[in-house]
């Protein structure tokens, strides 16, 4: 292509029209998506995942400029970016005067369904026959939640819900247990085949801990700093600039961008006294970014895929959800046990969304144990894609029944 100068135009702008014209299209289209779930009284996030496993299976027309284009480094930005805006909301809600108060519930039942989860996907898929490198890593995915979702359906639904906070808070920590899980689960899995299970042991130390070191960095400043400027644009700027800066230092440490922004944004809430103004501004700028991440949600799934993977992805989703309903079921069992607040048995389904973290995990697992990639890579798509359309409904139903 020909910049308008005469002078050959780089290769890394050769897409532009096509990209930017996507973006726009996808962003209409969420708008006509936004209108029919409306009408069937369904979660905007399920009809925005299967927008996505729309444009994906017409995107090979020509007429369509969808997402051909889209370079990776375009999409892992813009999921990036969705997903640290909501954890460091998520951050926001972990005020200590609510961890006092509902902090038990809180982290009993985050710790209860990941490892219910890890421990039913795990040994079910071994006993049904596949590969330990498969069980293992399907076993380790299972453990993430999609915060965004969860978060979006409790403000559809009803935000002043009474397990609202613990469902927001379980998310804000349950990656947290997720990346722990994971990073143990591939160290066990590198020892049973043989390789180096201190590196997966390494690795999973860095990305956990650097990302609360880099939260903390980020956090302390910012909560000095943060709303004491006037509200508006200005203050807008400088949530969009925390955000900006969290999203790339994170990707460029190699470290989790979650647990970094969660980190952060705790420490906002909590040590400074104009933290709602910069809070509520990413609040007035997240859901733009949170159309794309969903609808890229779906458009990783291939239609093409699912005959070859049909049975094992049925398995996986099936046993994920029986380990989240197992995890709320021992949770609050112990909760009540010891005296504390009686939570709905019910309360681990309402954590069955499922998004990004789970299909970077899946390249991750893809990369060390190539013989795995196969199977995994596709069933973890398409499970994520399912939990995505069907797990806001019933995070939505259980929230609904638990009033």
């Amino acid at each position: 292509m020909v910049a308008a100068d005469g002078h050959p135009e780089p290769a890394a702008f050769a897409h532009a029209p096509e990209v930017l014209l996507s973006l726009g299209l996808i962003l209409a289209a969420s708008i006509v998506a936004d209108w029919i779930a409306g009408r069937l009284r369904l979660p905007r996030i399920s009809v925005l995942v299967l927008l996505g496993v729309a444009l994906n299976a017409v995107q090979a027309l020509p007429w369509i400029p969808v997402m051909p284009a889209w370079s990776p480094e375009l999409t892992q930005a813009l999921v990036t970016l969705a997903l640290v805006m909501v954890a460091f909301l998520l951050g926001g809600d972990l005020r200590i005067t609510r961890l006092r108060r509902l902090g038990r519930p809180i982290v009993v039942l985050s710790v209860a369904v990941v490892l219910a989860s890890v421990a039913i996907v795990t040994g079910g898929l071994f006993l049904l026959g596949y590969p330990i490198a498969v069980a293992v890593g399907l076993g380790a995915i299972a453990a993430a939640t999609d915060p965004a979702a969860v978060r979006e359906v409790i403000r559809t639904v009803d935000g002043q819900h009474p397990w609202a906070i613990v469902l927001l808070g379980v998310v804000a920590i349950d990656d947290a247990w997720g990346v722990i899980a994971f990073g143990l689960a591939m160290a066990a899995l590198s020892l049973s085949l043989g390789g180096d299970a201190l590196s997966a042991l390494t690795g999973a130390g860095w990305e956990i801990g650097g990302a609360v070191v880099l939260g903390v960095v980020i956090g302390l400043p910012a909560s000095a700093l943060t709303g004491r400027l006037s509200p508006g644009e200005p203050t807008r700027v400088e949530a969009l600039a925390v955000v900006l800066i969290l999203a790339g230092a994170a990707r460029a440490l190699h470290v989790s961008p979650l647990l970094a922004a969660m980190t952060a944004g705790m420490l906002v809430a909590n040590l400074s006294k104009h933290h709602r103004r910069s809070l509520r501004e990413i609040e007035h700028i997240e859901w733009p970014f949170l159309v794309f991440f969903f609808v890229l949600a779906g458009a990783g799934l291939s239609p093409a895929s699912l005959p070859a993977i049909a049975g094992l992805t049925a398995a996986y989703v099936v046993l994920r959800t029986l380990g989240r309903l197992a995890g709320g079921v021992l949770a609050a069992g112990w909760i009540t046990r010891r005296g504390g607040p009686p939570i709905p048995a019910s309360l681990g389904l309402a954590l069955t969304p499922q998004a990004g973290v789970a299909l970077g995990m899946a390249l991750l697992v893809a990369e060390r144990h190539p013989q795995a990639a196969v199977t995994l890579v596709p069933a973890a798509v398409a499970g994520t894609v399912l939990f995505e359309v069907f797990g806001p409904l019933l995070t939505a139903r259980i929230l609904t029944r638990t009033r």
